[in-house]
């Protein structure tokens, strides 16, 4: 079982996001869960999701700690989840916009200059998907495959499907980075 958090603020996709691994788990047969909450401001005020993925069926979808799994997308995030983090857990942070970095040496910290990385490669709404870029390169759970699969049926029909190629962009050079 994998107890994962999806953090920052509204208009960073992180519900995006972790509904996009959620997906990719359930295409993979695994038992899933996505529980989102976020604050009433449309964009600005915090948002996360938790997303269980299991062999086994989920008791709850609640995550309050035990996280072994922290996308970070703002230092508001790292403050408040690294706390509840598993020993040996796995953190993707946005260095872009986490000034104090976590101090625990008992996690593993991925940092990704994400948004920074999305306005280069064209729009800093993609940074969810640089973000994406560390789970893929740590994780057994995701491929790049098994993302562009995701986007692909996300993004169907003419309007949207132009949008998969600056997804699928912000991943690679996300990747890119990280070797």
């Amino acid at each position: 079982m994998k107890r994962m958090i999806f953090a920052g603020y509204g208009g960073q996709g992180v519900l995006t996001l972790g509904e996009i691994v959620a997906t990719i788990a359930m295409k993979k047969g695994k038992h899933v869960t996505w529980m989102p909450s976020y604050g009433p401001e449309m964009r600005g005020g915090t948002a996360n999701c938790a997303v269980i993925v299991s062999d086994k069926l989920i008791g709850s979808p609640i995550v309050l700690s035990h996280i072994d799994i922290l996308f970070a997308m703002n230092q508001a995030s790292v403050d408040k989840f690294i706390p509840k983090m598993n020993s040996g857990g796995l953190v993707i942070m946005n260095s872009s916009l986490v000034i104090n970095k976590p101090t625990r040496t008992d996690i593993n910290i991925v940092e990704l200059d994400a948004t920074n990385i999305a306005i280069e490669v064209g729009s800093p709404r993609v940074a969810n998907m640089v973000m994406l870029a560390g789970f893929i390169t740590n994780s057994d759970l995701c491929e790049l495959g098994d993302v562009q699969s995701v986007l692909d049926e996300r993004f169907k029909g003419a309007r949207s499907a132009q949008l998969i190629p600056l997804n699928m962009t912000a991943i690679e050079k996300g990747i890119a980075t990280l070797k």
